[in-house]
C-alpha cells in the first residue's frame, strides 16, 4: 500500500500540471507555525465593543483579552463563503480575525476533506453487497442525534467519525495543547455538539455567523478594508459539505478516485429537514429504497439553511457551489495539503486513517 508521503508526492506532481497551481508551503503555516502570524488587535478595544454582544461573543473576546500568551484559532465552517457580502473575500475574513486577536484561521473544509476520505474508506471496507448500507455520520449533529434517539438499532451502520468541526479542534489541540479553538458557522446545534462528553474540550466556543458579525461591528472592524490573505488548501469535496447532497457527492467522487472500477458503487439518498430525514429512514427500515449511502441534514438546504446564516439558503447554496468550483482540487486525494496534514499527524498510509489510529474517531 502506498504511504501517505508517496500519495502526497503524487498529488503534488499532478497538481503542478494545473495551470493555476502554485505550491505554497506557507498555506498551513498559521497551524504549524503560528508565531509567524502574530495577531494585530489592540486588546484594549474590548472595552469599546458593543454592549449588546451575546454571552458567547463576549466570552470569546474576554478570553482573547487575557495575557496574550495563549494561541487562538478560528475554525470557520464551509458555509462561510459569501456570508459577509459578495465583496468580502476569504482572505479579508482571515485578516479581520487577526484584528480580533486570533493567531490563525482554518477552513473546516480541509477537515471535511479528511473525513470525506475516511468515509470513502469506510464504504470501500464495509459495502460489498446490495444489502449493505451506510449512514453518513460526520456532518450534522441533529441527524446523528435523531438516529441515536429514534433508530438506535441502525448505529452499527454509522461510521464512528467525528465531525469536521471536532476534527479541526482536535488537530489544533494536538499541535498546540493550550490553544483556544472557536468554531464559526450558521448552526446552533454545534454549540451542544461541542459539549458532548466524548468530544468536549476540542472546541472551546461555538459562534454563529450572526454573533461573529456582532463582534466585527462592535470592534469597528471593516471587512472590506482588510488585506486579502489568500489561502488555497481545501478541495471541492470539502467545500460543498455545507449544502444538501454535498457529503454524498464528496464521498462518491473520492471513492471513484480510490477505485474507479469498483463493482458496488455508491448510490446515495439525501434528505434535509427533520421530517424528511425521518421519512428517509422509515423507507430504509421498510426496505423501500435501493440506496446504500444515506445523508441527512437537520436544516432545509443543509448547513446553508442554518438558523444563524446571514443569507437566504438558496443564495448561500449557490455561493458554496461557486467556492467549490474555485478549488484547484476535486477530491482530498488530489489535494497535497490534505495529505501533508495527515502525514504530519502521523498517518503513514490510508489504511491507518481507517484502522490504526483513533484520532478522527468518536464513541457513540
Amino acid at each position: 500500500m502506498e504511504t501517505m508521503e508517496e500519495l502526497y508526492k503524487q498529488a503534488l506532481k499532478e497538481a503542478t500540471g494545473h495551470e493555476d497551481f502554485v505550491y505554497d508551503p506557507e498555506q498551513l503555516h498559521c497551524l504549524f507555525h503560528p508565531d509567524e502570524h502574530v495577531p494585530v488587535w489592540d486588546r484594549a478595544k474590548l472595552e469599546t465593543a458593543e454592549p449588546a454582544l451575546s454571552k458567547d461573543s463576549r466570552a470569546v473576546l474576554e478570553t482573547l483579552a487575557g495575557d496574550g500568551k495563549r494561541k487562538a484559532f478560528v475554525l470557520i465552517a464551509p458555509a462561510f463563503y459569501g456570508q459577509f457580502s459578495d465583496a468580502v473575500t476569504p482572505g479579508m475574513i482571515r485578516a479581520a480575525f487577526r484584528q480580533v486577536g486570533f493567531d490563525g484561521l482554518l477552513e473546516v473544509a480541509v477537515f471535511a476533506d479528511i473525513l470525506t476520505l475516511r468515509e470513502a474508506l469506510e464504504f470501500d471496507h464495509n459495502i460489498h453487497t446490495k444489502r449493505d448500507y451506510m449512514l453518513t455520520s460526520c456532518c450534522c449533529p441533529m441527524w446523528l442525534a435523531m438516529i441515536k434517539k429514534l433508530y438506535a438499532g441502525l448505529i452499527p451502520h454509522v461510521p464512528p467519525s467525528v465531525s469536521p468541526m471536532i476534527a479541526a479542534g482536535r488537530t489544533v489541540k494536538k499541535l498546540h495543547p493550550d490553544a483556544l479553538t472557536v468554531f464559526v458557522g450558521p448552526c446552533i446545534a454545534k454549540k451542544a455538539e461541542a459539549r458532548e462528553p466524548d468530544v468536549a474540550g476540542e472546541v472551546d466556543y461555538v459562534l454563529t455567523f450572526q454573533e461573529t458579525k456582532e463582534i466585527f461591528d462592535g470592534l469597528g472592524i471593516s471587512l472590506l478594508e482588510q488585506e486579502d490573505k489568500v489561502r488555497e488548501y481545501s478541495s471541492e469535496a470539502g467545500r460543498i459539505y455545507a449544502r444538501t447532497g454535498g457529503v454524498s457527492e464528496a464521498v462518491k467522487a473520492t471513492l471513484a478516485r480510490l477505485h474507479p472500477n469498483r463493482r458496488i458503487t455508491l448510490e446515495a439518498q439525501q434528505a434535509d429537514g427533520v421530517p424528511a430525514c425521518k421519512a428517509m429512514i422509515e423507507e430504509l427500515v421498510a426496505g423501500n429504497t435501493t440506496a446504500n449511502f444515506f445523508e441527512g441534514m437537520g436544516c432545509a438546504g443543509g448547513c446553508v439553511g442554518g438558523p444563524k446564516s446571514l443569507l437566504r439558503k438558496e443564495d448561500a447554496r449557490e455561493k458554496v457551489n461557486a467556492y467549490g468550483r474555485k478549488s484547484l482540487y476535486k477530491t482530498p486525494l488530489d489535494n497535497p495539503y490534505v495529505l501533508e496534514l495527515l502525514h504530519r499527524l502521523n498517518f503513514k498510509t490510508l489504511d491507518s486513517l481507517l484502522h490504526d489510529n483513533e484520532f478522527f474517531i468518536r464513541k457513540f
